[in-house]
């Protein structure tokens, strides 16, 4: 429904203002109306906009009445001598061009036309963008976010998107199952062909799922606000309501620990060594070069885990150098010898093997991952009564140890290689 705005009205897009002069004043001015473009399509403009011609139109009526009577009242001719006519135009003449400039001050500045673009198209450049500025993980999940809402939604012009085209997308990502994603027969289908696909099984999706999917679709629309495709983000008033609930990783147990190092996975032992008993993240791990491995006078042999041709960091904190352990020497020993320590292995690869391992060892508690090998070093460094700043130093995570965490890292050169060092010495594996 078009908004009601008084004196103005929407043609093609663009709202124009019109209002009758008065009778007295349109003899005056010589027009019947004042007549102006608001130039703009949007109604909130457009009402702020009329209210401002709107105080213009007063303040010109009470100036046409004001000169009038000051200038027919300056005429020195009597009505009835024959020049009046003539002193009474020259009069009227003089007041319309002083008063040209007061009609036409509301002025205001043409808006850039929103060009009228498929959603589709633009969802394909924005993707294209995002390609060269995030690393494959992360832009893989944007990918499947917003070709997701464009296999729905990409026909329709951008500017045609609303807030129920928002609530609709929603209540459609609710229904969706969590195997979806992963399927290799989903790959390509729209998304109502994935909410029929999910309707025969009985999981969905997570509310935290969820909520990633639409904030990475609403940051594509603040990309084509910003682009000067959209005046604004239709999705911005609609409210995602679920709750996202916290579900953390599971920290292995002893003896869980004993059982996952005892079965026999000889490619992926290494990596799961070097990560209890150092606290590397799987990437950070599995990206190791031989020269990442730093010898430090007496403390021995460190870990520089920083960026290199093959993995980046996930922020700028995880560059750090770690001791290595002693009952890792040898395993270090039978890797490469030059390039990188594990070849073969990636993230994804990492994942894979260790369901298979968990699975052989039949350790099937829910949250146990690869990624439970960092929290079950920083679970050992507490219990050895190691501060939580010292611990976050060497997992790469920023310090905690005041409310003021940015004061902190600034003034602070942060410990030694001597006390990483005798930290590192206290963590034991179980037997």
């Amino acid at each position: 429904m078009t908004a009601q705005i008084k004196y103005a009205y929407l043609k093609d897009r663009t709202w124009l203002y019109r209002r009758n002069w008065p009778v007295d004043v349109a003899l005056v001015i010589g027009s019947r109306a004042m007549k102006q473009s608001l130039k703009t399509g949007n109604a909130a403009t457009a009402r702020v906009r009329a209210a401002e011609v709107n105080a213009s139109f007063e303040r010109v009526v009470s100036e046409v009445r004001e000169r009038a009577e000051d200038a027919l009242s300056a005429t020195e001719v009597s009505i009835g001598h024959p020049e009046w006519q003539v002193a009474s135009q020259t009069a009227l003449q003089h007041l319309r061009a002083t008063l040209e400039p007061a009609e036409a001050s509301v002025v205001y500045r043409r808006e850039r036309q929103v060009e009228r673009v498929p959603s589709s198209q633009l969802a394909r450049a924005y993707l294209e963008k995002r390609s060269r500025e995030l690393r494959h993980g992360g832009f893989k999940s944007v990918r499947y976010s917003v070709e997701l809402f464009a296999s729905k939604y990409g026909e329709l012009e951008v500017t045609e998107l609303t807030r129920a085209e928002g609530r609709e997308f929603l209540e459609l990502v609710a229904q969706l199952s969590p195997t979806v994603g992963r399927s290799v027969e989903a790959r390509g289908l729209s998304l109502d062909q994935l909410v029929v696909r999910s309707s025969s099984v009985k999981a969905r999706i997570t509310a935290r799922t969820q909520r990633r999917i639409w904030a990475q679709v609403n940051h594509w629309l603040d990309w084509c606000v910003y682009e000067g495709h959209l005046e604004a983000n239709p999705f911005r008033s609609v409210r995602f309501d679920q709750k996202v609930r916290s579900n953390p990783y599971a920290v292995p147990t002893d003896a869980e620990v004993v059982r996952l190092l005892g079965a026999y996975e000889p490619v992926l032992r290494p990596l799961l060594l070097i990560c209890l008993l150092s606290g590397m993240r799987a990437g950070e791990a599995a990206g190791l070069l031989r020269e990442d491995l730093v010898l430090k006078g007496r403390q021995g042999l460190f870990f520089h885990v920083r960026p290199n041709t093959v993995r980046l960091l996930k922020t700028s904190t995880a560059e750090r150098l770690v001791p290595v352990h002693p009952e890792l020497v040898p395993v270090l020993a039978e890797l490469p010898k030059t390039g990188q320590l594990f070849p073969d292995l990636s993230v994804n690869c990492v994942t894979k093997r260790f369901t298979e391992l968990r699975r052989q060892s039949q350790l099937e508690r829910p949250g146990l991952v690869f990624h439970s090998t960092r929290k079950w070093f920083v679970t050992q460094c507490e219990r050895a009564g190691v501060p939580e700043h010292w611990t976050a130093s060497l997992v790469g995570h920023q310090s905690a140890r005041s409310e003021n965490g940015l004061t902190y890292g600034i003034y602070s050169a942060g410990i030694s290689d001597q006390q990483k060092r005798s930290i590192i010495d206290q963590i034991k594996l179980p037997t």
